[in-house]
C-alpha cells in the first residue's frame, strides 16, 4: 500500500490499534475539506499493530480528546514534508465538552447551555466523573 507523504499537516501516530476511527469522530474530522487517511491495523515493531491518521492541513487538535481516548499516542507536525515537531499528549484531568453525562437527572440534561465537564478522579484506572453530579463517565478500555 502506498500513501503519499503530507506537504504540511500532521500524523496521529501510536493510536491503539481498533481506536482511530473514534478518534476520527471525536476530532470532527470528517467536517474538513483536506486529505485524510486512516490506517487500521498497521504494522509496528513498537506496538505489533497500531492505528495511524495523517492530515493534511495546518490544524489545530483537542488533545484533551486524543489523550482520553488513548493517552500514549505521539503527533508529528509536518511542514515543507519534514517533521518539525513531535508532541506526545497525556491523560487530561480535565474533560470539556468531549463526552456527555449518561445520568438523566444530572442538571446537564435539562439545561442544555451547560458544558459537559468531567474530572478524573482515579488516574490509575482512567476514572472521569461529571462534575455536576458525578456519575462515572463510560469506560474506556485500555
Amino acid at each position: 500500500m502506498n500513501i503519499d507523504s503530507i506537504k504540511n499537516g500532521m500524523v496521529i501516530d501510536h493510536i491503539t490499534a481498533g481506536r482511530g476511527m473514534e478518534l476520527y469522530s471525536l476530532l470532527n474530522l470528517d467536517s474538513l475539506n483536506c486529505p485524510i487517511v486512516i490506517g487500521k491495523n498497521v504494522s509496528s515493531a513498537k506496538m505489533g499493530t497500531k492505528d495511524i491518521i495523517k492530515i493534511d492541513a495546518d490544524i489545530t487538535l483537542n488533545t484533551d480528546i486524543l489523550g482520553y481516548v488513548d493517552p500514549d499516542v505521539t503527533v508529528n507536525i509536518i511542514k515543507d514534508g519534514k517533521i518539525v515537531e513531535k508532541k506526545t499528549v497525556s491523560l487530561p484531568e480535565r474533560l470539556v465538552n468531549v463526552i456527555a453525562c449518561k445520568n438523566p437527572r444530572c442538571i446537564t440534561s435539562c439545561e442544555q447551555e451547560l458544558d459537559q465537564v468531567f474530572t478524573l478522579t482515579d488516574k490509575e484506572n482512567r476514572v472521569y466523573r461529571c462534575l455536576y453530579c458525578e456519575t462515572k463517565a463510560k469506560e474506556q478500555s485500555h
